[in-house]
């Protein structure tokens, strides 16, 4: 290839790379026919593929320990009361992720950059306190996730999880963690026969159509702590730092952006959806039991699909999406804070040459682990931890919708009227949910609460 030629390829993203590489390999004439038909589609959806990635790992990251925890325990107390619910959080949750994923596209940043660049030091330092709480109680719920699945299998939680928080943090520092991301990530893959065990449970349907349509809410305090937990777990901050990074390491740029869109609009659909069947298998199986203590208790939702076995099947899932989430969503913390501070950030390096990141990073694990061993359930745990989100959750997308709508940031591409209000009315909903639940908290603490 000649020099014009290799600085052109290097100028095409991704997408249009992809695109070219299929027609390489083909005769100039035998390229021609399809310019206007099936050639067209077919090279449109190869470029799509080469793009596909990133937002659909960020969304289905919401399904981890936390989130089955959580979608479970809506089921089983409230029935069918949340799928309305969990319509409206998916329609937040697409509107925030595609603002990640553009603010990426766009920029070439990642958003931690971005905060530090367009806020003052003290409200970047703010963001960044956020998100270290919110991330430092992901990773809390992961071993708590790894805690409860191995008692499945008669493990002690005192075992189990100092010996997983030290291997998660071993493979981290001293060698590649992608084998073990990707044996983890297939061990999750358990979650997917939820829609399975709805359709064999035969639920009412009508009802569940009935609930997904009508607002059947209540406003007593634990639907309100359940709906904040919801919020928490399924728009969490570090899947926007994921969504945002994702598409800058991939290289995709403002030419590529709209196959990228398809990709975190479908994540975000593709992943809710297999959380609204985890909410109806519960509810149909053990729907009326109350709040969930157990993850054994979670586990009687997958009966329909692996009978005797529903336990093992629940355990080996939770344990691969706990300990996978063990290791990355320190990480992306270690990275954004990092990014933001604009210092030394690999998993590659050692102490002495990111001592901040590889520090951060070891700290999380500590903490989550050591949080996660104190005495109680381990559920309730899980579930605490995702109201906590819930409540952070606001402050993050706050920022994110204003960098959205900053034309200095995103110009031609900032976010238009009809999506601000969207965008908005979502945080706005997010934030009125968190507060209302610490304004009953506050009020009970005094005794004036329900």
């Amino acid at each position: 290839m000649s020099d014009p030629e290799e600085a052109e390829a290097e100028d095409r993203g991704p997408a249009q790379r992809a695109a070219g590489e299929v027609d390489a390999g083909r005769p100039a004439a035998a390229a021609e026919p399809g310019a206007g038909g099936g050639g067209a589609r077919l090279r449109r959806f190869l470029s799509y593929l080469a793009l596909a990635g990133p937002g659909l790992i960020a969304a289905n990251a919401g399904n981890d320990a936390g989130g089955i925890a959580t979608y479970a325990s809506a089921g089983a107390q409230f029935r069918y009361r949340t799928l309305l619910f969990m319509v409206v959080v998916t329609v937040a949750l697409v509107v925030v992720q595609e603002m990640s994923a553009r603010l990426g596209a766009y920029t070439g940043k990642g958003l931690a950059a971005l905060i530090r660049e367009e806020f003052s030091v003290r409200v970047a330092g703010f963001a960044l306190l956020c998100l270290v709480v919110a991330n430092t109680g992901l990773v809390v719920s992961e071993f708590a996730g790894i805690g409860a699945a191995m008692e499945l299998f008669h493990v002690s939680r005192y075992i189990s999880i100092p010996a997983f928080a030290a291997a998660i943090w071993a493979v981290v520092v001293f060698s590649s963690y992608s084998y073990a991301e990707r044996v983890f990530l297939l061990l999750s893959l358990v979650f997917l026969t939820y829609p399975l065990a709805a359709l064999l449970g035969h639920p009412h349907w009508a009802t569940v159509a009935n609930n997904t349509v009508i607002p059947h809410f209540t406003a007593d305090r634990d639907f309100i702590f359940l709906g904040v937990a919801l919020i928490g777990t399924t728009i969490t901050p570090y899947m926007q730092l994921y969504g945002a990074a994702g598409v800058v390491d991939r290289g995709i740029g403002p030419d590529e952006y709209r196959y990228e869109r398809i990709d975190a609009v479908s994540g975000v659909i593709f992943a809710n959806v297999i959380s609204m069947f985890i909410i109806i298998a519960t509810a149909t199986a053990i729907g009326g039991h109350g709040p969930l203590t157990s993850a054994k208790d979670a586990a009687l939702a997958l009966k329909p699909v692996a009978g005797a076995g529903a336990e093992a099947l629940f355990g080996v899932g939770l344990l691969g999406a706990s300990a996978l989430a063990g290791a990355v969503v320190p990480l992306s913390t270690s990275y954004a804070v990092s990014e933001a501070l604009g210092v030394e950030r690999s998993v590659s390096r050692s102490f002495a040459e990111a001592p901040l990141f590889l520090g951060l990073f070891t700290v999380q694990v500590v903490v989550g682990a050591a949080v996660a061993l104190r005495p109680g359930s381990l559920f309730r745990l899980l579930l605490q931890t995702q109201v906590l989100q819930g409540v952070i959750t606001p402050v993050i997308l706050t920022f994110i919708l204003i960098l959205a709508n900053r034309r200095s940031v995103l110009g031609e591409a900032v976010n238009g009227p009809r999506f601000r209000k969207v965008a908005w009315i979502s945080v706005a909903g997010a934030a009125a949910f968190a507060a209302v639940y610490l304004g009953q908290s506050l009020l009970g603490l005094v005794g004036l609460g329900p």
